[in-house]
């Protein structure tokens, strides 16, 4: 039976329909915030799939463009592949969502998020990853929530929870934290330097929020939940790891895994498996289970070792971070370039500047942000691990840490009118072992600074990791995780920031929730861990940006032009601007204020061109000179051309001080000769003399 549930919601309204559409569905929310609508579905499959040994989820956010009134652009009337946008929302549904399902629990599930309509007061986003809660909530699949999610921003130093479009455009932060009904489970934010204590306020602002969701959603699921259904288990047979241990000791398998070197470790584990699978040949059942069975001792071995005896595996101390290098113009020609190595985990950065005409334009379902200057592209190569495979282009996994690198150095970027370049940054994954997105922010803001773009502060980044125990207060922080402590640990919590403060967050974690003192105490390492990585290793290679871009980089000038003169400048049908741009070389772009970007890389061309412009817009009055070439002899005098589309006239008396018969006999086509304006004749028209130029 249908059912409607509403709650109050930082000052609008929430309704939950239940049973009203997509009934054949697990289960199915049809949102409205506002005017917001998103139908969030939830549907898993009756059987585990075969031969996989992970939780096979999917998170779909899908935009449609009728939401906003639009029809998408291009040949193809129809929506096409997701957005970044839709990428990261359906990432954010997924990291707080994912841990809450059993860990034996191999059915696919696939969460649906349908954006139907956009209400610019009410987050889609937010709106969605409600949704997606609630649809698995009461749906009959496992599943330890439910959990609820807030956003969260900061004007004027005052917080504003769920803010509108409006609101987000002037915010200082842009934070997201999901929770269960005891702790936090996801957190994401951009933010303009804020203080750490004022982050950590903002982070449990938001987990009081989510609990009144909670409650709500609480009641829905009593009214029109539905029972959870039974499943088959894939967990290991304990007997297999029994015997197992009696192959390989514990004290073999530390001996294994404890090294600093990822080949040395890889190359030990791959004999153990190739004696365990000997060992086991006989039984295909327990030999098909060996990968995910050894995963697991692997697992145990380390968090053991680290949580007793508080050893890593390559040996460091907790708080310590891996060796570090950095430098700065590895690559000649380019823009910018820097490469920064941590550990294993080495990334080298492009930087390219361009004019602001070839900014990304975006076509999704934000009225308000149509492009955007700064991009920032983290690609993720098959041979940064050692792997095998060919690239068929970036996956969720780049577009999200390009996405956070990006977010992490926004703040600190040169407004328009300081820098008027459209930037962008590509960070290549040369090495990976743990954390290339907080390598990839290190490298970028190096990179940005070797192709002289004044940004305002250093920017670094370093995540931290957890490995818990059976009680909250049992746990043990790790600075600078390698990718063995992320599979094995339980949380990637990173942070970009400068010494000031952070501007971005993004926390993965595989566990219930983090307790306030794991925030805070992360929080707090990845502080002092960044402002060691500055002062230690990125100033050393570059201290600050380069007073001007360099050699190879466009040049740009910016003009001011009274903005109904544009049409002057740009001529029918851009006939003005095109001559300009093709006598002489450079770029041009105008703003609808008449702000004027001239692009090139030889100044003189570029001065030339600006002086052209100048010509176009001013009004001529008695007493200027100017410069002209002859483009027309009549009976009765020459014309003259001072700029594309800017024409005046010299009567055949003002050529010369002396009397001529003829034009010709003084001018000829393409001479280039200087006039003073006269002013305006009778009829109105302005007219000019060469002889009476001093």
């Amino acid at each position: 039976m249908y059912k409607s549930f509403s709650m109050e919601l930082a000052g609008r309204t929430l309704t939950v329909d239940v049973n009203r559409v997509a009934k054949q569905a697990n289960g199915a929310a049809l949102m409205h915030y506002g005017d917001t609508v998103v139908l969030s579905t939830a549907t898993a499959s009756d059987k585990p799939r075969d031969g996989i040994d992970f939780f096979p989820l999917s998170v779909e956010y899908e935009e449609k463009l009728y939401a906003v009134g639009k029809i998408p652009g291009g040949f193809n009337k129809r929506e096409g592949k997701a957005s970044e946008n839709a990428i990261l929302t359906s990432r954010v549904i997924d990291r707080p969502m994912r841990p809450l399902f059993p860990k034996d629990y191999r059915n696919d599930v696939t969460l649906n998020n349908m954006v139907m309509s956009v209400d610019p007061e009410c987050s889609p986003e937010l709106t969605a990853m409600l949704g997606s809660a609630i649809a698995v909530a009461i749906s009959d699949i496992p599943f330890d929530g439910p959990c609820a999610t807030t956003q969260v921003g900061l004007i004027d130093g005052e917080f504003v929870f769920n803010p509108n479009a409006t609101q987000n455009a002037v915010s200082d932060l842009k934070l997201t934290v999901a929770s269960t009904k005891e702790k936090v489970i996801m957190i994401e934010a951009g933010a303009n330097e804020v203080p750490e204590a004022k982050m950590i306020e903002a982070i449990y602002a938001a987990h009081e929020i989510n609990q009144k969701v909670i409650a709500f959603i609480e009641q829905i699921v009593a009214e029109v939940g539905k029972e959870k259904h039974t499943y088959e288990s894939c967990a290991i047979p304990a007997e297999l790891f029994d015997e197992m241990k009696k192959i390989v000791t514990p004290e073999e398998m530390e001996v294994a895994v404890f090294t600093d070197d990822k080949q040395t470790r890889e190359g030990n584990i791959k004999a153990i498996s190739e004696k365990l699978v000997e060992a086991f040949a006989e039984n295909e059942e327990w030999v098909a289970l060996i990968p995910e069975a050894l995963y697991q001792y692997q697992k145990k071995t380390v968090r053991k070792m680290i949580l007793k005896d508080h050893k890593r595996p390559d040996g460091r101390e907790l708080t310590q971070i891996r060796p570090l290098a950095a430098e700065v113009d590895l690559i000649p020609r380019v823009h910018g370039s820097a490469m920064f190595t941590r550990g294993q985990t080495q990334i080298c950065n492009v930087c390219t500047l361009a004019p602001l005409s070839e900014a990304q334009k975006l076509d999704g379902l934000d009225v308000n942000e149509t492009s955007k200057r700064y991009m920032h592209h983290y690609n993720f190569p098959g041979y940064s691990v050692g792997e095998t495979k060919v690239s068929r282009g970036p996956g969720r996994r780049e577009i999200g840490h390009g996405a956070l690198a990006e977010r992490a150095l926004i703040p600190v970027l040169p407004s328009e009118e300081e820098f008027p370049y459209a930037i962008r940054t590509v960070s290549e994954t040369f090495e990976s072992n743990g954390s290339t997105s907080m390598a990839s922010t290190c490298a970028s803001c190096m990179s940005l600074m070797a192709a002289g773009v004044p940004i305002k502060k250093m920017v670094a980044g370093i995540s931290c990791g957890l490995v818990t125990g059976d009680t909250d207060d049992d746990y043990v922080l790790l600075t600078d995780i390698q990718g063995l402590e992320d599979f094995f640990g339980d949380m990637d919590f990173k942070v970009t920031g400068t010494d000031a403060g952070i501007t971005a967050i993004q926390m993965d974690i595989k566990i219930h929730g983090l307790t306030r003192p794991i925030v805070e105490g992360a929080i707090a390492r990845c502080r002092e861990a960044r402002m060691f990585i500055m002062e230690n290793c990125m100033k050393p290679a570059i201290a600050e940006p380069r007073p001007e871009v360099g050699p190879y980089a466009p040049k740009i000038i910016q003009i001011q032009i009274d903005p109904a003169k544009i049409g002057e400048v740009v001529g029918q049908r851009g006939k003005t601007i095109n001559a300009i741009i093709e006598q002489t070389g450079v770029k041009i772009d105008i703003t609808d204020e008449g702000a004027v970007s001239i692009c090139g890389v030889e100044a003189d061309k570029m001065a030339e061109a600006k002086k052209m412009i100048e010509t176009i817009v001013t009004d001529f009055e008695e007493g200027m000179v100017f410069e002209g070439t002859v483009i027309s002899i009549k009976e009765f005098g020459a014309f003259l051309e001072f700029a594309p589309g800017k024409e005046g006239m010299v009567h055949i008396s003002k050529i010369s001080e002396e009397r001529i018969n003829h034009v010709e006999d003084v001018l000829t086509l393409g001479d280039r000769v200087k006039v003073v304006c006269l002013g305006k004749d009778k009829m109105g028209r302005i007219s000019f003399s060469i002889k009476d130029c001093k």
